[in-house]
């Protein structure tokens, strides 16, 4: 089933930034898909077109490089518009990361840069007693990890959505939306280790200023989340059956 699933990632990344095809990669490897199954639309780019809505089953967000949801700018703004679009379409959708942030800004969350916060490496999570019975999330353990690395977080969810986990330091960290078919998690579903490491050895400022330690001790820092990459295919097989 998987393999016949057409995906669309909407992606905010510069031209020359490596993550861009690993981040398909990524997605590709616990969709259980190949990366040809995943077309990109650069969100920075400008407004989504209508043609991405028409060859799409399926949405995908993730991070973002170097770009914050917490921000300002012309082009966030018509990011955020053309979220609110993929909202309006009923078209199922799962955001990561900058998609969780910037989807909950788009729908009338709030959004906000804190160090203090912020996250990276392997963290415990738990889950409300909303997710402890969603079909997507009920089955991890409690507490489960996720692969992390953000600076910016959800202070205030949109309306008409379900917190569904939250970590000691970050209270939203992962929510649904009661009244489309989209799910959005801070944490990184779609990362390994390895995965994780190939990306902070592209953004190494997150570790220092983030985790406090130098690089070449980042690695004892981290550990596989194999229950949480499970997420993806689940909610797959929610929306478009077994």
């Amino acid at each position: 089933m998987f393999d016949r699933i057409r995906y669309t990632l909407l992606q905010v990344r510069n031209a020359d930034d490596p993550m861009r095809l690993h981040e398909v990669e990524s997605f590709s490897r616990v969709l259980r898909t190949s990366p040809g199954q995943i077309r990109v639309f650069d969100l920075l780019s400008g407004p989504i077109r209508d043609e991405e809505f028409v060859g799409t089953d399926m949405f995908l967000l993730g991070g973002s490089g170097h770009y914050s949801a917490a921000g300002e700018g012309e082009w966030l703004e018509t990011a955020l518009a053309s979220l609110r679009r993929v909202h309006g379409s009923g078209v199922p959708t799962f955001a990561s990361c900058w998609g969780f942030q910037a989807m909950a800004r788009a729908m009338g969350g709030r959004v906000i840069k804190d160090l203090t916060r912020a996250e990276v490496g392997t963290h415990e999570l738990y889950l409300t007693a909303a997710g402890n019975s969603d079909p997507v999330f009920s089955p991890l353990g409690e507490p489960f990890s996720g692969q992390m690395g953000h600076e910016d977080i959800v202070v205030d969810l949109p309306a008409e959505t379900t917190l569904l986990a939250f970590s000691e330091r970050v209270e939203n960290q992962a929510y649904r939306f009661d009244n489309a078919p989209i799910y959005c998690t801070q944490f990184h579903p779609e990362l390994n280790c390895e995965d994780l490491l190939e990306r902070v050895q592209h953004y190494p400022e997150y570790i220092e200023r983030i985790a406090g330690v130098p690089p070449d001790h980042f690695p004892e820092m981290i550990s596989e989340s194999l229950d949480t990459e499970a997420l993806l295919t689940r909610f797959v097989s929610m929306v478009f059956g077994d």
